[in-house]
């Protein structure tokens, strides 16, 4: 056998109101000054005050920053740095989405003072040791609770990523109350990106191996199994836990199976367009699914039967399946529904191109001009 490793983070607690357990969690940590790290949303829809109370009510100080936003840029962690700098805090707790969860990383490790932002990314540029760190999903999405990975937006349209194990939390709490409020767009996007996750994580060139397919298939029933039913039921608390647990374990999956060319092109969408991470994933999925499918033809008739219905289990039933899903969701199906204009599609594959740590892992080689035929391809669908 082909040697592997895998990593994941030492505690995960699953629950409906696990939230307002988070001042245990932090006495069991020995963390008596947390910082929160939130975005204002969440603190405008009310989800934060009682957490955040609870934590109040067993911590000598609670300091919290709600400035977190989408994509979050280079600026924003500094500004959430400086605010646990000036309280001196001894401990990190992120409640939010992805963007919450990769700013709360990134400062626990910059409160240690041994390296700078600019420095750590790349994959294993983090020095080791970092404050207690407590990641908290509000979204059935990102599965960044679990993964080693902050991505980072570093300039006007690009974004870059620090891969390292020491950005795994000590707890990853999922509590599937504080999904209840996500607006049905939300829950569509980043229920495929979990989606995109698993099957790019069973696909991977480099480090696919048994635990994280494990975890790939078990994580794409679950989430199949369960996104129409989030949809239509939003309120179902059993289904929105069962997105949570499929979430994480595509989290898990990809962590150690890294994730491909829907990912690389999707990103330069985000920086261009400022698109969602999770719709421009969505976007992004049918073409290189297609693209791919000559060289995963066993792959994805396994992943196919992990699917509800009566879906061929085969590469054409995967592909059917997906195309189905987004277009039922109500998103764009297309760049051009998008508002992605043609002539910038040149400029969008030259800057996929930049994300080679993403690109090796594919199971097709992508070049500059196989990424432009892609990106023609979802743009007229």
């Amino acid at each position: 056998m082909t040697s592997f490793s895998f990593s994941t983070v030492p505690h995960v607690r699953v629950g409906a109101g696990l939230a307002r357990t988070l001042g245990d969690e932090c006495l069991k940590l020995g963390v008596s000054r947390p910082l929160l790290v939130t975005d204002n949303g969440l603190v405008s829809l009310g989800l934060i005050a009682p957490v955040a109370q609870a934590i109040a009510e067993q911590c000598a100080s609670l300091t919290v920053f709600d400035g977190v936003t989408a994509d979050p840029s280079e600026s924003v962690v500094e500004a959430a740095y400086a605010v646990a700098r000036e309280s001196d805090v001894d401990g990190v707790i992120a409640v939010g989405g992805g963007s919450s969860m990769d700013v709360a990383k990134v400062v626990s490790v910059l409160m240690k003072g041994e390296r700078l932002l600019v420095d750590m990314y790349g994959v294993d540029q983090v020095p080791p040791g970092r404050l207690p760190l407590v990641l908290v999903p509000t979204t059935a999405g990102t599965g960044s609770e679990v993964t080693p990975v902050a991505v980072i937006t570093t300039g006007a349209t690009t974004k870059a990523g620090v891969s390292s194990a020491v950005l795994l939390p000590d707890v990853a709490i999922l509590d599937a109350e504080l999904t209840l409020g996500l607006p049905a767009s939300a829950t569509a996007m980043t229920g495929i990106d979990a989606m995109v996750h698993a099957i790019e994580a069973y696909t991977s060139k480099l480090k696919k191996n048994p635990i994280s397919d494990m975890f790939a298939l078990r994580a794409l029933r679950l989430l199949s199994h369960n996104i129409n039913r989030v949809l239509t039921q939003p309120a179902d608390l059993a289904a929105r836990e069962a997105m949570l647990l499929g979430s994480m374990f595509a989290g898990q999956a990809f962590a150690n199976a890294p994730v491909a060319a829907v990912h690389a092109l999707a990103y330069p969408l985000g920086g261009h367009y400022h698109i969602p991470h999770g719709l421009s994933n969505s976007l992004m999925l049918p073409s290189v699914l297609a693209f791919n499918a000559p060289a995963v033809q066993q792959e994805y008739g396994e992943l196919a039967a992990e699917l509800p219905g009566n879906v061929a289990q085969s590469a054409a039933g995967l592909m059917t399946w997906c195309s189905a899903l987004i277009a039922a969701s109500g998103l764009p199906a297309t760049l051009e529904a998008a508002g992605v204009a043609a002539n910038d599609l040149p400029m969008l594959a030259a800057d996929a191109m930049l994300q080679q740590r993403l690109l090796v892992n594919n199971p097709v080689e992508v070049t500059e001009a196989s990424a432009l035929k892609l990106y023609e391809k979802a743009w007229s669908g």
